[in-house]
C-alpha cells in the first residue's frame, strides 16, 4: 500500500506510524502540487483527490526524503544553533550593562580581567540581579555549546565530504557538516544554479513581457544553511583575497547587505561543485567565467 502527501511540519509521528504498520510514504512538493490544482476550491476532500489522482497518473511530485539518522543530526545542529542565539543575546545584555556605566570593553568584557572588573563595579540593586543572573547562565550555557560543537566535529569527521567541503576557506565544520546534511546528495541537482535556488538565495521574482521586477530573496531553503553560508563566505572574503576582493567590488556596485548574500550563493554552488566532482579546494581556480565549475576528479577545467 502506498500514501501520499504533502511536506508539512510536525509530521515525523505520522511517518513512523505508517513505517509501523508497512505502508509506503510518497511526501510530494507542495509548490508543484498548488500548480497542478485545477478548481479553485481547497478543502481536505479536495486536496485528497488531486494527491490520489496525480499518483494514479505517475505525476506525483516526490521530493528527497532525509534519513532518520540524517534528520537526527540535524536536531543536533539547530540546537546548538539556538544555544548559541541565547548566548548572542545575554552577552548583549551584559555589554548594554556595561555601556550604561560608561565602559566599552567590547570583547574584552568576556576575558578573566574584564570580567573581573565588570563584577566590581557597582550598580543598583536591580542591575546588580540582572548583572549576576545573566552571568551564571552564560557559565551554564558555554560548556553545552562546547559539547555540542565537539558532537558536531564528531559528525564530520564521519563523512569524507563533509572534510573535503572543509578544505574551502571560511567553511568550518558546522558548515560542511549542515551542508552535507540538507543538500543530502549531489545528484538532486543538474546545475549549481539550483542549489542556490533550493536553499532560498535568488531574487523572487514577478515578471511579465519584457518588464522584469525582482524582490528580495525568496528564502524558501533552509535558514539555518543560509546563514552559515553567508557566515562562511564572510568569514572567507576576511581571510582569502580573492574573496575579499570580490566581496569589496559587490559591495561598492550594490550594497553590503546584497552583496553577503551574493557571496553567501557563490558559496553554496562553489560547495556543491567541489562534492560532486570529488576535489578538494584549490587556489588555482578562483572566480571567473568558469567560477564554481571546478573541472572533474583528475583536473581543473
Amino acid at each position: 500500500m502506498r500514501v501520499g502527501m504533502e511536506a508539512t511540519g510536525y509530521s515525523r509521528w505520522f511517518e513512523r506510524l505508517l513505517a509501523e504498520l508497512g505502508f509506503e510514504l510518497w511526501i510530494g512538493d507542495p509548490a508543484e502540487i498548488e500548480g497542478m490544482r485545477v478548481k479553485k476550491r481547497k478543502t481536505d476532500r479536495e486536496d485528497a483527490r488531486l494527491l490520489l489522482r496525480l499518483m494514479r497518473e505517475d505525476r506525483f511530485p516526490r521530493t528527497w526524503v532525509p534519513s532518520p539518522e540524517n534528520r537526527d543530526v540535524r536536531q543536533l545542529l539547530w540546537h546548538r544553533h539556538r544555544m548559541v542565539q541565547m548566548r548572542t543575546r545575554i552577552m548583549n545584555q551584559l555589554q548594554a550593562l556595561a555601556m550604561n556605566e560608561g565602559k566599552r570593553w567590547k570583547s574584552k568584557l568576556f576575558s578573566q580581567p574584564g570580567r573581573a572588573a565588570f563584577e566590581q563595579l557597582a550598580l543598583a540593586p536591580w542591575a546588580s540581579r540582572r548583572r549576576r543572573e545573566l552571568l551564571e547562565l552564560l557559565d551554564r550555557l558555554n560548556p553545552s555549546i562546547e559539547e555540542l560543537t565537539t558532537a558536531a566535529e564528531q559528525e564530520v569527521n564521519k563523512r569524507p565530504e563533509a572534510l573535503r567541503l572543509m578544505t574551502h576557506p571560511g567553511v568550518g565544520p558546522i558548515t560542511a557538516l549542515a551542508y552535507v546534511l540538507i543538500i543530502g546528495t549531489p545528484e538532486r541537482f543538474a546545475r549549481g544554479k539550483q542549489v542556490g535556488t533550493y536553499v532560498g538565495m535568488i531574487p523572487a521574482e514577478d515578471s511579465s513581457a519584457d518588464k522584469q521586477r525582482l524582490g528580495h530573496i525568496s528564502k524558501q531553503g533552509s535558514s539555518l544553511l543560509r546563514y552559515l553560508l553567508v557566515e562562511a563566505a564572510q568569514a572567507a572574503s576576511r581571510f582569502n583575497p580573492h574573496w575579499r576582493r570580490r566581496y569589496l567590488h559587490l559591495a561598492m556596485r550594490r550594497h553590503k547587505s546584497i552583496a553577503k548574500v551574493a557571496m553567501g550563493r557563490r558559496m553554496a554552488i562553489r560547495l556543491y561543485w567541489m562534492w560532486r566532482n570529488g576535489c578538494d579546494y584549490s587556489p588555482s581556480f578562483e572566480f571567473g567565467s568558469y567560477a564554481g565549475k571546478l573541472g572533474t576528479r583528475h583536473g581543473v577545467q
